[in-house]
């Protein structure tokens, strides 16, 4: 009985431990298969975190592309208006406003399209006035003048001196009368020309040298020198009409200019213009009037004596000229003389 019991405590024994080996076992097979489990669970949550990683970099590709579209729909039609609405503020009204996008930009092209045809409509009426009040008040203004010039010449009788005083300032006033008529003409006929331009390469150095040789008897009389430093590339533009424009404005520089004074243009290239600036040494311009000097028949405080004055147009027409080839011309403030600054696209 001791025997037998002792045998069944060592098969007990034995049953434990097998039991502990078992247990062991299991516990390893259970720890690997959840390590398995685990990394399987990374994999797949990995290959989640990167397909939905490329889906919001899709999503913020497909958004940006969506609003560059967007943007570029609405940005061009608004672009094209606002060059549309500086076309139509520097008086060029020859080329149709054409506006996409959106059903109301459309609608607001149709309208500016509208306000453009009726301003060249009223253009086009204010020159047909303006040149016919011209005519007819040439016509009666040179019976002035001859009726005039037969009291002056004594046709009629000899006159006595305050009546040849009388006829004397009724001469002068016909004079006058007729040349600010011609100058309206001549301001009138300018506007028009501005419209159409005869592009071409133009070189700027050349063709101010040249102005300066046909300038240099003036300038010579009045003991005025003329230095034209720097360069400039070339510029796609109507040359008869910059070579009108140069030349304005160097016979103000010589009209205004002091015996013995200095006159210089300089050309240089500033991104995509092309500047050129004229400085002179006379009594200069008043600041609150940098603006109106380029008004129509405008005389500055500072003009020179009558017998040198001149028209008045000289500056409007440059403006005119130089708005047309999209450019920009301006008086600037200066501590010595005129300063006047032209930019222009270069090609």
């Amino acid at each position: 009985a001791t025997a037998a019991g002792r045998g069944d405590g060592l098969a007990t024994a034995d049953d434990f431990r097998h039991l502990g080996a078992l247990a062991d076992r299991l516990a390893a097979a259970l720890d690997h298969h959840l390590g398995e489990r685990d990394l399987a669970l990374m994999d797949t949550l990995e290959r989640e975190r990167r397909a939905v990683a490329l889906q919001i970099l899709a999503a913020l590709l497909l958004a940006g592309l969506l609003a560059a579209l967007a943007g570029g729909w609405l940005l061009r039609p608004l672009g094209r208006m606002e060059q549309a609405i500086g076309e139509l503020g520097e008086n060029r009204l020859t080329r149709p406003i054409d506006i996409d996008g959106p059903a109301d930009l459309r609608r607001l092209g149709e309208r500016l399209d509208w306000l453009r045809l009726r301003l060249a409509e009223l253009e086009a009426d204010r020159g047909r006035v303006l040149r016919h009040v011209s005519h007819e008040l040439k016509t009666p203004l040179a019976s002035l003048r001859e009726g005039v010039a037969l009291l002056e010449d004594g046709v009629l009788g000899p006159l006595e001196p305050e009546q040849r005083e009388v006829t004397a300032i009724l001469a002068h006033s016909a004079r006058t009368l007729q040349a600010r008529i011609e100058q309206l003409l001549r301001l009138n006929a300018s506007q028009f020309d501005a419209r159409s331009l005869h592009l071409q390469p133009t070189a700027l150095r050349p063709l101010l040298r040249k102005i300066g040789e046909e300038q240099r008897l003036p300038a010579r009389a009045r003991r005025v020198t003329i230095g034209l430093a720097g360069d400039a590339p070339i510029v796609h533009a109507d040359a008869g009409k910059l070579h009108s424009v140069f030349s304005n404005l160097l016979a103000n520089a010589i009209a205004f200019s002091p015996t013995g004074g200095h006159i210089r243009i300089e050309l240089r290239r500033a991104g995509e213009n092309v500047v050129i600036d004229c400085r002179d040494e006379g009594p200069g311009i008043a600041p609150d009037e940098l603006e109106r000097i380029f008004e129509p028949f405008y005389q500055g405080r500072r003009s020179p004596p009558s017998s040198a004055r001149g028209s008045g147009i000289g500056l409007a027409i440059v403006r005119e000229f130089i708005g047309a080839h999209r450019g920009r011309v301006r008086a600037l403030p200066s501590e010595l003389g005129a300063h006047f600054r032209i930019e222009l696209p270069h090609a």
